[in-house]
């Protein structure tokens, strides 16, 4: 099924910041692993590993509507020095990604692209997820401080 030009360059675009945030955040991982923040190691990861499956999605769609992936191109990856400056650069990159994607929804709506839509919906909805988590870190930060967040992700 041939899809509309626009609609391939916009998840194209939400793929590109998908692959971008995998990389970010598992080089994130490996620096809390690194770290002996085990707890914080497999959250961050588990969030890489459902990036890679947005990728997969919006592969797959792409190639449904007879396109290109285009899996050559990052965007700007910001890797944090320290926890906290880590969780708040995958915030921002996150609340980017929930900003695109209800654009990208409105958008399919408007194009009665229904099966599009309905991906981008799901995808969106964990791109929330993630926000409330990442906020949820980093007040724990705020009200406890960070030698005492850390050491409960040191378990």
């Amino acid at each position: 099924m041939k899809g509309s030009q626009a609609i391939l360059d916009r998840l194209n675009s939400r793929l590109s910041e998908e692959l971008t945030s995998i990389n970010q955040y598992m080089v994130h991982s490996e620096m809390c692993a690194n770290w002996g923040l085990n707890k914080l190691h497999g959250s961050v990861e588990k969030r890489a590993i459902q990036e890679m499956k947005h990728a997969e999605k919006l592969i797959a769609r792409i190639l449904f509507l007879e396109g290109t992936p285009v899996v050559s191109h990052l965007n700007k990856i910001n890797i944090g020095a320290e926890v906290s400056a880590q969780l708040s650069q995958d915030l921002a990159a996150e609340i980017e990604a929930v900003k695109a994607y209800n654009a990208d929804v409105k958008f399919a709506a408007e194009t009665s692209d229904n099966g599009t839509r309905e991906l981008l919906e799901s995808i969106l909805k964990d791109e929330e997820d993630h926000v409330d988590w990442l906020e949820t870190q980093l007040e724990l930060i705020k009200q406890t401080g960070i030698q005492n967040y850390l050491v409960t992700q040191a378990s």
